[in-house]
């Protein structure tokens, strides 16, 4: 069952998204900057998912969860560069998206909560209790109400193999799939081309190839084991695109 946030809870994610906003100017460029210039990163294939993804935008307000392979501590600056360049987001600040970054690695210190707050993060604490995963949750679940973008890693935290393991759906994207009315997936597969595994900061200068698919998971079953199947399909279909990748890299 989803837990109702209180009005100050509502208040707080909307002043954290018009301060977030409001910066956004300086903050954008910035990082943007420092993919482009300091690590020297390459995108290979992002036209491509940029235009599904303005596309799916564009087409209606409906909100739209992006679910992604996860490998490094950076994934998500590299997979909301995937999406969009400098300029959609500053003219579409809406489609960039909200990240949930792990409380211990990202929120520990009040700089890293500062910068994370600023970055459209709402900070997840691993192994916390069911109230405040399902607090947590419902903070996502009203921004998608809202037509924000969220980016949501599927299988809860970095592949130790170094692949897609579909046995490690979390429940938590197919909660939010099964709230929010009208909410559509764009999956995103993202990986550079020298990294063999997991790590925590991708090699500087990598390229990275980027895919994406477009999905309408759904389950007939309600409850838990509705949220785990839609979960399931959502990381099946990034397997897929892992396949595809390794496929075309032969």
């Amino acid at each position: 069952m989803a837990t109702a946030l209180q009005p100050s809870d509502r208040r707080a994610l909307l002043t954290q998204l018009w301060i977030s906003r409001a910066l956004s100017p300086l903050w954008i460029p910035l990082f943007t900057g420092i993919m482009l210039f300091v690590m020297r990163w390459k995108l290979v294939g992002a036209d491509r998912v940029r235009e599904e993804y303005a596309r799916l935008r564009r087409e209606s307000d409906a909100p739209v969860l992006v679910c992604a392979n996860h490998l490094t501590m950076f994934d998500s600056f590299a997979i909301s560069w995937a999406l969009g360049d400098m300029g959609t987001y500053l003219r579409h600040f809406g489609w960039l998206p909200w990240n949930t970054p792990e409380e211990v690695n990202f929120a520990s210190t009040w700089w890293k909560r500062a910068l994370v707050y600023l970055l459209k993060c709402v900070p997840v604490k691993r192994g916390s209790d069911r109230a405040e995963v399902a607090k947590t949750l419902e903070k996502v679940a009203e921004l998608l109400r809202r037509g924000e973008s969220v980016l949501i890693f599927p299988e809860g935290g970095r592949s130790r193999s170094g692949r897609v393991d579909t046995e490690a759906a979390t429940y938590g994207v197919g909660r939010l799939v099964s709230q929010v009315p009208g909410c559509r997936v764009f999956c995103v597969y993202l990986r550079g081309r020298d990294q063999e595994t997991w790590a925590d900061t991708p090699a500087r200068g990598d390229a990275f190839d980027v895919y994406s698919v477009s999905l309408e998971p759904k389950s007939d079953h309600k409850g838990l084991r509705g949220s785990v199947e839609i979960s399931k399909q959502v990381v099946g279909c990034l397997a897929d695109m892992e396949k595809r990748h390794f496929d075309d890299r032969q």
